[in-house]
């Protein structure tokens, strides 16, 4: 089966379970608990900024659309000062900075997982490239006196709560106090417009170079501590459980299994964990390297009558920045470099460009990119029970894939 009949069924599958008519607008929910959206084609990976119209969307519970000027952000833990900061406060009394951020949600890729894996079937199209403008949190910290040594942690919670009976857990996920400092935002704007509800109006949290599970919509509470959501004070606080989508949830395991709740962690590098004998299980915070091809499309027939033909895309790497991007037009037998053109903005993709002369005929391109570490994209995901070998390992999530031939795309040159 070729790359864009897959492409197809899997969008067939997917209006299936939306019970959505093909064509149609994809934002609904998912079994009552998901509200999601992807890119709008392929072309919008041909392009360095995503219009907020285009850019992904995916929450769990319902969406808010609370009023800002009563809305406040409490602020406590580990502070010198516990405040109830109000949104007036938060734009008006600290720095204002704008932050380029490549948003992945974990679960990008997922619908290339065989066997198939729970959630949301995303194929290429849950990442996104924006702007985003608030209040650094270093600014906020200091003017509180909190503890802000490098083994501290800031959770920060979610104002919006499961839908489904029955259920007592809260949004909330943990920053090492390190990640914290450096770079991560009360984010209020993007791309220079107040924030649409889906994405977290009229605050939240924006976390650059992470997966965008860590950077929590409607933030209601930031807690200053020394270790992450764990234990029973977070598990039952007031008849809540806060720590699911830290310790249970957004973890890479194998099928069947809990991971077991961590205090803390040393390493916050998702790749490193992977690799790494200290977290059995790892949390899904910095994102792997990865890239996506723009142009030409899955399935385009192209002519190369007028000149060389543009392979478009995009390549990014987390905290870490791209040093090279390869596209292989076979399929992944053969590879050249491409161009790394346009912006270079810290946690935020690079596009490439070849120029590509070929003959008439059939053929698969693939790109593939190579982080500043010398981390470089694997070839396949592996089976459940394989030890991979050039191979993303299959997990029952389906997180952070970052393998390079599922996101081939075919194209007939005429």
């Amino acid at each position: 089966m070729s790359n864009t009949e897959r492409s197809e069924n899997r969008h067939r599958e997917i209006d299936d379970i939306l019970g959505r008519k093909p064509g149609t607008e994809a934002v609904t929910d998912l079994a009552d608990r998901y509200r999601v959206v992807g890119a709008a084609d392929r072309g919008t990976y041909a392009n360095w900024l995503t219009p907020l119209e285009e850019h992904y969307v995916c929450h769990r519970n319902e969406t808010l659309d609370p009023a800002a000027e009563e809305w406040t952000v409490e602020l406590g833990g580990a502070v010198e000062r516990a405040a109830d900061l109000e949104m007036a406060a938060i734009r008006e009394e600290y720095p204002t900075i704008a932050v380029a951020h490549t948003m992945e949600c974990a679960g990008n890729g997922r619908g290339y997982f065989e066997p198939e894996t729970g959630s949301v079937q995303w194929e290429y199209g849950a990442v996104s490239t924006a702007f985003w403008t608030g209040t650094p949190l270093r600014s906020v910290l200091a003017d509180h006196g909190a503890a802000t040594d490098d083994d501290m942690w800031l959770t920060a919670v979610g104002g919006d709560r499961p839908e489904v009976d029955g259920e007592n857990d809260r949004f909330a996920r943990s920053i090492p106090m390190e990640k914290v400092l450096n770079d991560c935002i009360l984010a209020y704007e993007v791309n220079g417009e107040p924030l649409p509800p889906e994405h977290g109006y009229p605050v939240r949290l924006l976390v650059p170079g992470w997966y965008g599970v860590n950077s929590v919509k409607w933030v209601t509470e930031l807690r200053v501590t020394e270790t992450m959501v764990h234990g029973e004070e977070w598990t039952d606080r007031d008849g809540e459980d806060f720590t699911q989508w830290q310790q249970s949830s957004y973890r890479i395991h194998p099928e069947g299994v809990e991971p077991e709740s961590n205090a803390t962690v040393s390493t916050f590098d998702t790749w490193d964990q992977l690799e790494s004998a200290e977290i059995d299980h790892p949390y899904t915070f910095d994102q792997n390297v990865k890239s996506t091809i723009g142009a030409p499309d899955d399935g385009a027939t192209v002519s190369s009558d007028d000149g060389p033909i543009a392979v478009v895309g995009v390549a990014w790497a987390g905290d870490d920045a791209v040093t090279s991007v390869e596209v292989s037009t076979d399929g992944g037998e053969e590879w050249t470099e491409a161009e790394c053109v346009g912006p270079d903005y810290d946690c935020a993709w690079r596009l490439f460009r070849y120029e590509w002369e070929p003959t008439p005929g059939s053929y698969t391109l693939v790109s593939r990119a190579t982080d500043e570490r010398g981390r470089r994209q694997p070839m396949r995901i592996a089976a459940p029970d394989d030890e991979a070998d050039d191979e993303y390992p299959w997990n029952e999530g389906g997180y952070a894939e970052n393998a390079c031939l599922p996101h081939a795309v075919d194209v007939t040159v005429e």
